[in-house]
């Protein structure tokens, strides 16, 4: 699983929409080519901003019709709209990480974990003054509550350790996963869809 995880960092393999995250995180040309999330912020997170956004305007990105009366929730992290009876848009400023790469960086290894949940990256939207990345995700409808025995019953076979709350840590691939309450993670029909995760590397 590491050696796949690196491939994926660097390019050499390709998860379920990445060709579009994978695109933006070669313009910004920090960390990701190494293989490992980039803490130091290199460039400082405004100007991140400022060069996405030349790249944004370059590749015809930016969203203008996205309808902001179809709001369904939002957390700490992002907007989330119902676009139809079988998707949602979610709007995400990237506020939970350290730069622009490390959340395109959560998108890619969501991607590979979750492929039934995997983000699509249509675009970005400016509201504010504030740049939001515009992802379009699968709707799933909750049949039951979410037992969080079984998150960490899942999560451990899959190689996780429960290290706080509902935190987890994989030892031998440095990926951390976080915040995997009953709000992120949705039980449908028995099988948990992890909906909204926050993935960082060790």
């Amino acid at each position: 699983m590491y050696n796949e995880i690196q491939h994926i960092l660097s390019g050499k393999s390709e998860v379920r929409y990445g060709a579009t995250i994978r695109a933006a995180v070669n313009y910004l040309g920090t960390g990701a080519k190494s293989g490992a999330l980039d803490k130091t912020d290199k460039h400082g997170k405004s100007e991140e901003t400022e060069i996405l956004k030349k790249y944004i305007e370059a590749q015809g990105l930016w969203l203008k019709d996205i309808d902001l009366n179809n709001y369904v929730s939002e957390g700490a992290e992002q907007k989330v709209y119902l676009k139809d009876s079988r998707s949602v848009i979610k709007l995400n400023d990237a506020i939970y990480y350290l730069s622009w790469t490390d959340y395109f960086i959560n998108l890619l290894l969501n991607n590979y974990f979750f492929p039934d949940t995997a983000y699509q990256l249509v675009g970005f939207f400016e509201n504010n003054a504030t740049v939001y990345a515009v992802v379009e995700q699968q709707f799933i409808k909750a049949t039951e509550k979410t037992d969080l025995k079984n998150i960490e019953q899942f999560m451990n076979s899959n190689g996780f350790r429960k290290i706080r709350n509902n935190d987890y840590f994989n030892p031998e691939t440095g990926v951390i996963l976080e915040d995997l309450h009953d709000e992120n993670v949705l039980t449908s029909n028995g099988i948990l869809y992890f909906i909204d995760t926050v993935f960082y590397l060790k």
